[in-house]
Formats: structure tokens, C-alpha cells, sequence
């Protein structure tokens, strides 16, 4: 049995064409016919868009004329081929032009890249020559989990979520001041922002796979840009060890430890004897023990560092609080929102940085949101931030020399249909961009 609103509407159509007497319809066709030549259509369809498949059956004429000897038949074809001159007539263009499908990427598929940003492969030297400002690059590892794996297909669910981060219009008159700068979008700025894909690296050995991610950023750090000596580099996670080889290569380029700003639901400076360290030496590094690694060989500040968010249960709650702060690091939990609020929190990272030339990296554990807003990550904590406020402090620290930038632990096997935990990844890396440029 048809469903009753199609039965509704082929009533309402019978009901319109019998209210039409006969000589009426004919004149219509004819009208029709006459006004826009749809009689030398190939059929239907392509009356509508052209010749696209070709011809498939006889002009509409023959088909009134001989094959519908039916007049119910005759009178649908009457109806529903009349509001045809409704339509604006189509000019296509000849079969061999294609300047208007050049672009390979559009907001439905394509070769993804972040906000389709430009592309090229950052770690051959052939390109060496070639500038970069600001690079996004994947570091597709997870294998130093303590909990959920997942992460190695955190870079390309962030990429899919930034479809929609496209570039307006392009005219020689957005470099001006009430334009504002938009990453995405070469008339508004003078940087040369590049994704330069994944680095390759092995599930199958952690220690070569860091390796290569730290190879990575350094072959990306040896080029030079419009604007910045030395590029900025966000990295998509990946799980949170990741973070180390970043923090190495730019500490090596600056020549002396960075400022970190570090955004979790934990702390990641466990001594290795306390977690993972304690059963295997292969294990000593990992998603909870990189800072520690990164205070040991000096590639951040002996003082001054930010854990923001933090809420998870302590292995030792002495121990481990005394050796977070000899790594260098003071605490803003997540409940101290409800105390000095997001203004709050942007006042006390602002006023650590001694001055404002000094470089500042943030990384930005997923898991420092609620899981009602990311529950797609390894080692989610209740009682987190909203998507909002996180976004909000982030873009609160517009001003400061932000070097480098990641956003880890996203697993996208456990993410919502909505896939919201890479969406939200998505707006950081996008805040990234504009604290960037």
C-alpha cells in the first residue's frame, strides 16, 4: 500500500489536471513547446540538465503522440513537463573545459587536507626551498596509551572535521585593516601556511616510531617563511607522547627550554618508576611520562610551566604533586573556573610569561573537556570544561609568541555519530591558526 502522503499527492495532481479542460492542456504543451523547444530534447532529464547521458528515448512529442495512448498518462506528462518553463534555460560549457573543477578538494571530499590549506611534501629535501610559515602536520601514533588506543586516527578525523574551514572571497582588497586575517585564505595575509601530511611512522617500535616523528618536525623546522625564521608547527595526536618530540626539535631551533602550557585532566609528569617505568624500561616513556622526560632534558622551563584543567586521581598524591612541581609546573584544577572564571585563568597563564617575546608552546590533551563534549579519548575525566570555555581561554592568549601547538588523544572509535570529539579538535587546531597569524 502507497504511503498516504504519496496517495495525497497524486490526488491533488489528478485533482489539478481534471480541473484544466482538454483543449486548455493542449495549448499548454504547445505553449511550451514553442517558448523554450524542449520537443528536441533527447528526453526528461535532459531537458533539465542537458545532454548528459545522451539520447534515451523519443522527443516528448512522439511519446504524447504515439506511445501514450493512456490519458491519464497524457495529462501527467502534460503537468509535470509544463513547469519546465519555469526554468531558467543552461549554458554549459564545451566538453573539454575544465577551469571551473580544477580545485582537487571541496567540502565534501577530495584529497583532505586541514581547511584545504595547501600542500607539499615538507620533508623532502628537494622542497626545501619552499617556505613555510606555519605547518600542520599528523603524527598517527598510539601505541604509549595507559588505557583506550584509538588515537593513531586522530590526524585524519581532525582533517575530515575542518572540511567546512574554507576561504571566502579572494580580492587584493582584504589586506587591509578591516579585513580580518583568515588562515584559510591567502588575500588576508602574508603567511605561508602549508598541511604537510602525516609523518610515517612504525606501530611496531616506539622508540624508532618517536624517532621518526622527531626527524619529522625537524626537517620541517629547517625551512624558513615570509614572516617567521622559524616555522610554527601544530601537530595533530596521536596520543599525548607525541608532545616530547615536538618540544625537542623547538627547543634545539630556539636554543634554550620553552614555556608550556598544558591543557589536561592529568598531570603526564609521573616519575617512570611510578607508572609504566616499574614494569618494562621500554615503557618508561609514555602518554603520562613525557613531561617528565621533557623537565629531565631540559627542553622546558625549570618554573613557571601551566597543567590547566587537571581533575584526575593521583598514582601517589604526595609523591606525585611534589614531583610535579620540581618539573616545573603550577596547577589551575578544573573547578577553579567556578572560582576565577575564564577571565580568571587567562590572567594567571598571561601573567607567567616573564616577557612577551618568550616562546610559549600548548598542548591540548582532549580529555581536559567533559566527556559529554569529548568522549571519544583514551582516559576521559568527568567534570571538565565545556567546548566553550576551552575555546575561550585559548583564544584569550591572543598576543603571546605561540612556537608551537598540539592537540592529542583523540580516538575516534569511541566519538559519537556527530563525531564531536574531533570537531572540537578541529575548532582548537582552528584557534591555533588565528593565536598564530
Amino acid at each position: 500500500m502507497l504511503p498516504l502522503r504519496i496517495l495525497f499527492q497524486i490526488s491533488l495532481s489528478l485533482t489539478l489536471i481534471g480541473a484544466i479542460p482538454a483543449e486548455q492542456r493542449v495549448l499548454t504543451i504547445s505553449q511550451h513547446q514553442n517558448q523554450n523547444d524542449y520537443s528536441h530534447q533527447s528526453s526528461f532529464i535532459d531537458s533539465l540538465y542537458g545532454e548528459i547521458t545522451g539520447p534515451t528515448i523519443k522527443t516528448f512529442e512522439e511519446v504524447i503522440s504515439v506511445e501514450n495512448d493512456n490519458e491519464w498518462d497524457k495529462q501527467f506528462h502534460a503537468q509535470h513537463t509544463s513547469y519546465l518553463q519555469l526554468q531558467s534555460s543552461l549554458n554549459l560549457p564545451s566538453n573539454d573545459f575544465v577551469d571551473d573543477i580544477l580545485m582537487d578538494q571541496n567540502i565534501f571530499g577530495g584529497i583532505l587536507t586541514f581547511g584545504h590549506l595547501e600542500h607539499f611534501n615538507c620533508f623532502n629535501q628537494e622542497n626545501i626551498d619552499k617556505t613555510i610559515d606555519i605547518a600542520i602536520v599528523g603524527a598517527p601514533f598510539d601505541t604509549g596509551v595507559s588505557y583506550r588506543p584509538g588515537a593513531r586516527f586522530g590526524p585524519e578525523a581532525i582533517r575530515s572535521n575542518a572540511r567546512r574551514l574554507m576561504p571566502g572571497i579572494q580580492t587584493k582588497r582584504n589586506k587591509n585593516k578591516r579585513y580580518p586575517i583568515d588562515p584559510y585564505n591567502p588575500s588576508t595575509h602574508n603567511y605561508s601556511i602549508v598541511d604537510c601530511g602525516d609523518v610515517s611512522l612504525t606501530p611496531f617500535d616506539n622508540r624508532l616510531a618517536l624517532n621518526q616523528l622527531y626527524r619529522g618536525q625537524r626537517a620541517i623546522h629547517k625551512h624558513s617563511g615570509k614572516q617567521n625564521k622559524i616555522p610554527k608547527i601544530i601537530t595533530l595526536g596521536g596520543d599525548h607522547t607525541i608532545t616530547l618530540m615536538p618540544l625537542k626539535s623547538i627547543s634545539e631551533q630556539y636554543g634554550k627550554p620553552i614555556q608550556v602550557f598544558h591543557f589536561d585532566s592529568h598531570i603526564d609528569t609521573w616519575d617512570p618508576k611510578i607508572l609504566g617505568g616499574g614494569i618494562t624500561n621500554y615503557m618508561s616513556l609514555n602518554h603520562g611520562t613525557f613531561l617528565h622526560y621533557a623537565h629531565e632534558k631540559g627542553y622546558i622551563l625549570e618554573s613557571g610551566n601551566y597543567h590547566v584543567g587537571l581533575r584526575s586521581p593521583l598514582i601517589d598524591a604526595v609523591y606525585d604533586e611534589d614531583h610535579d612541581s620540581e618539573c616545573g609546573f603550577n596547577a589551575i584544577s578544573a573547578d577553579d573556573i567556578d572560582k576565577i572564571g575564564v577571565h580568571g585563568i587567562i590572567s594567571k597563564l598571561k601573567s607567567a610569561i616573564k616577557h612577551k617575546d618568550d616562546p610559549v608552546y600548548i598542548s591540548v590533551d582532549i580529555d581536559v573537556l567533559d566527556p559529554a563534549y569529548a568522549p571519544a579519548t583514551g582516559t576521559m575525566e568527568v567534570g571538565g570544561f565545556t567546548t566553550r570555555e576551552l575555546l575561550a581561554i585559548l583564544n584569550g592568549l591572543k598576543g603571546i609568541n605561540l612556537v608551537g601547538a598540539d592537540i592529542v588523544e583523540v580516538s575516534p572509535p569511541y566519538d559519537t555519530n556527530s563525531e564531536i570529539t574531533s570537531l572540537a579538535a578541529t575548532a582548537v587546531v582552528d584557534t591555533f591558526l588565528k593565536l598564530m597569524t
